[in-house]
């Protein structure tokens, strides 16, 4: 197995345990705001601004906050190209 560079202690930009970074983390924190204000504009009878606000966050930003900065890893990638 080759390694390119260990991780050290103070790298900033290493995701946490689930590999997530501030940004995904900020998509997703936009997604939830979005869709709050989305269901709050819904109750107060919203019939173009609710549904377009839950949308966006539900198909827009949650995903993107799952997505950015995803990357495979499988056994192409380790096996250099074997």
């Amino acid at each position: 197995m080759i390694r390119s560079q260990p991780h050290t202690p103070d790298d900033r930009s290493r995701p946490s345990a689930f590999g997530l970074r501030p940004i995904n983390l900020g998509l997703l924190a936009l997604g939830v705001v979005t869709v709050a204000v989305g269901y709050v504009l819904l109750g107060r009878g919203s019939t173009v601004a609710a549904p377009l606000l839950l949308v966006v966050g539900y198909a827009g930003f949650v995903p993107a906050g799952l997505l950015v900065g995803f990357r495979r890893t499988g056994a192409s990638d380790s096996e250099g190209g074997e």
